[in-house]
């Protein structure tokens, strides 16, 4: 994306699809999940050329444990062997690594990686990677209003002071600036609890693709659309 270019500079991507790629083939589902994950990597290299600062994706739902047993231990798994396996390239190419989401539920290896992975990459700023797992909008929100109600209870903040400005201090992505973009693929045209506060302004974009084919020239054409809407949050241009 040239210089001058106004394209996101935050994205967020719910990455939709996995499974019925791989039913369409006749494979597991986990074999969908692996192949999205693949995919991953050629988004997050994508990002600077693009111009995209941020990009945040959604891997595992509050909602996803209803799942059954052997699929959520696959994907349990293949994040673990996610963040071993690109720790390298992630630190060498600049990428930054955060969590969003209750880290409660996961287990303790898991979390370990998690640690290890924001630590070893913390110094990185040419892309802001954020993964969202056991992650819920309204999850997040709910924990973040116990945070703050903690805070007014102790003294430490005001009633009074508490506006639109403060909540997003305690949510898990207060170190993000909002999305400007949200994508979502597969062709479902609903956000599915995520980043809910967040995206009150974003743009939404529901594509027919599904995750795993998801390319960066797909994701290229994405960008390039929002360029052609009119942001106007709420005003009226004179």
């Amino acid at each position: 994306m040239a210089e001058g270019t106004t394209g996101p500079k935050h994205v967020a991507i719910i990455m939709d699809g996995n499974g019925r790629w791989a039913q369409m083939r006749g494979r597991p589902r986990l074999l969908g999940h692996h192949a999205g994950a693949k995919r991953v990597r050629e988004i997050v290299e994508a990002c600077p050329d693009q111009g995209v600062k941020y990009l945040t994706i959604f891997a595992f739902s509050t909602e996803n444990w209803k799942r059954t047993q052997t699929e959520v231990a696959g994907l349990m798994k293949l994040f673990r062997r996610y963040i071993q396996r690109e720790a390298r390239d992630l630190l060498a190419n600049g990428v930054r690594v955060r969590f969003i989401g209750d880290r409660v539920r996961l287990d303790d290896k898991l979390v370990s990686l998690m640690d290890e992975l924001e630590l070893l990459t913390s110094h990185n700023d040419t892309v802001h990677l954020t993964v969202a797992i056991n992650y819920g909008g309204r999850d997040e929100v709910a924990r973040a209003t116990k945070r703050l109600a903690y805070d007014v209870a102790s003294g430490k903040l005001s009633p009074k002071d508490v506006g639109d400005e403060t909540l997003p201090k305690y949510l898990d992505t207060y170190f993000l600036p909002d999305p400007d973009l949200v994508i979502r693929t597969s062709g479902e045209a609903r956000i599915s609890n995520f980043l809910l506060w967040q995206s009150a302004y974003a743009e939404y974009e529901f594509i027919e693709t599904l995750w795993p084919d998801f390319t960066r020239d797909v994701f290229a054409e994405v960008l390039a659309g929002f360029q052609t809407r009119d942001r106007r949050f709420g005003a009226v241009k004179a």
